[in-house]
């Protein structure tokens, strides 16, 4: 494996997203109506939004824009261009660039979204440093099962009903420690209340990049 064909396939897809700017677009654009449509419905309501309520809907809206940002990741390959790659690069260095790729762009929109949801619903968060490493942890977790799973699913005719049936199994235990450790973020514990719920975390995503790594050339040659 070359780091310099990794980098060459994570400036290809850059690339692309940068001539194709109406897909990321649209990607803030859902961002922004979800989280006023979430103003509109408790905001408004209430007059303020619970911490629990506060926590639970941003993860929930940045699950949803992970999936819809990565979904697309394999769509776009078409069979001329696999099998172009196969002279050119291994798969292991598709996978780890689709991965290394997906996560800067989820990691671009939960910052995104944590800047508008602060905004409109306010940012009840005392311990800022803890909850945005919590993001880029999630942005990883969520970039290396998604991308993987829409690698399976495009092999199986871009079914988008199995990508979720498959992710969400996997994805679950992620969402739950990533809510305890944004949670222990928000009341202001220590770094050490959260070490156990982080070395997890860490723990997830490792094994999910393993597992990538190892099954997908399986998956690529089929």
């Amino acid at each position: 494996m070359k780091l310099s064909h990794i980098s060459a396939l994570l400036k290809k897809d850059l690339l692309i997203e940068w001539r194709m700017r109406s897909a990321f677009q649209g990607m803030l654009l859902y961002v922004i109506c979800t989280i006023f449509v979430c103003y509109l419905s408790f905001k408004l309501r209430s007059g303020q939004v619970s911490v629990p309520t506060w926590n639970a809907l941003f993860w929930i809206i940045l699950l949803f824009v992970a999936t819809t940002a990565i979904s697309k990741s394999f769509h776009q390959e078409s069979s001329q261009r696999e099998l172009y790659y196969r002279f050119l690069c291994l798969p292991e260095e598709i996978i780890i660039s689709k991965i290394i790729y997906n996560a800067l762009i989820v990691t671009f929109l939960a910052l995104l979204c944590i800047f508008f949801y602060s905004l409109v619903l306010g940012n009840p968060v005392q311990d800022m440093g803890l909850f945005v490493l919590n993001l880029v942890l999630g942005a990883t977790g969520f970039s290396s099962t998604l991308t993987m799973v829409s690698g399976i699913t495009q092999k199986a005719g871009n079914n988008t009903t199995l990508m979720a049936i498959l992710s969400f199994p996997i994805i679950l235990p992620l969402l739950l420690m990533l809510i305890k450790v944004s949670r222990n973020a928000i009341d202001g514990l220590t770094w050490n209340d959260s070490q156990d719920e982080l070395l997890i975390l860490g723990a997830l995503n490792g094994i999910v990049l393993a597992c990538s790594y190892i099954l997908f050339p399986y998956l690529w040659r089929s």
